[in-house]
């Protein structure tokens, strides 16, 4: 579970994310929506420790990322919304990495990595390195990265973003799959037909302020509409493009 109590982000005189409360409950795939610079990367940059909060507690399974971020750590996986990292290791290697810094036991390795690399079509290729990977068997191995401890909690960032159709099929049964076990999922998006289908709560955040948290019914219930995620989503932030970084 992640529990996010009124985190404010500012930088000098600008405010990026303006005292936001929400909850990525247990057992539930909960989407993070909003406009490119809305504030999505920020707030999740946050609840993975790489930046502090302003103002603000985040809990990960009840723990401070702020005062005890080691432990915190250990309660999730989290794929960033680039994949271009330790490129001159090989899959397998990079693998191996994640494995022996989160202390996944040996011998639950294998049947991980060959079960998850199967899945994503890339098993032939785990001995190559990364930097000979295309965009979307990058992002293939970071998220088995991301996973290979088997952290109750996945945060994701745009995790679908060059993914072939097969691959992205794949990662949206495994989110389900991991929910299904009373875990949580908590992934940013700009596919918003995706978040309808995929999502048992949504967050939308326009330029730093959240403007709704919980399930569509309910969102759908506000606008006294059956109208589409994409419709809402529209009408609710009323606009093109945000200004805020």
């Amino acid at each position: 579970m992640i529990q996010v109590k009124n985190y404010t982000k500012t930088y000098g005189d600008k405010t990026v994310v303006n005292d936001i409360s929400f909850t990525a409950k247990d057992g539930a795939i909960t989407g993070f929506i909003g406009h490119n610079g809305a504030g999505k990367s920020t707030t999740i940059k946050a609840i993975t420790g790489v930046i502090k909060p302003t103002k603000g507690t985040i809990l990960i399974n009840g723990i401070d990322i702020t005062k005890d971020a080691q432990k915190a750590k250990r309660q999730f996986g989290y794929v960033s919304d680039s994949p271009d990292h330790f490129l001159r290791l090989t899959g397998i290697e990079y693998l191996n990495f994640m494995a022996d810094i989160y202390d996944a036991p040996a011998e639950g390795r294998a049947e991980f990595i060959e079960s998850y690399a199967t899945r994503f079509g890339i098993y032939d290729s785990l001995n190559n390195s990364i930097l000979s990977y295309s965009h979307g068997m990058r992002q293939k191995i970071m998220i088995m990265g991301a996973l290979i401890h088997n952290p109750s909690v996945w945060i994701l960032d745009e995790p679908l973003t060059g993914l072939d159709p097969q691959s992205a099929f794949e990662l949206k049964q495994m989110m389900r799959e991991h929910v299904e076990k009373g875990n949580s999922v908590f992934f940013s998006t700009h596919v918003l037909e995706v978040a309808e289908k995929l999502c048992d709560e949504i967050c939308i955040i326009k330029s730093g302020e959240l403007l709704f948290t919980g399930t569509l019914d309910e969102l759908k219930a506000t606008h006294k509409s059956q109208a589409s995620l994409e419709n809402i989503f529209l009408e609710l932030t009323d606009t093109k493009e945000e200004n805020q970084a």
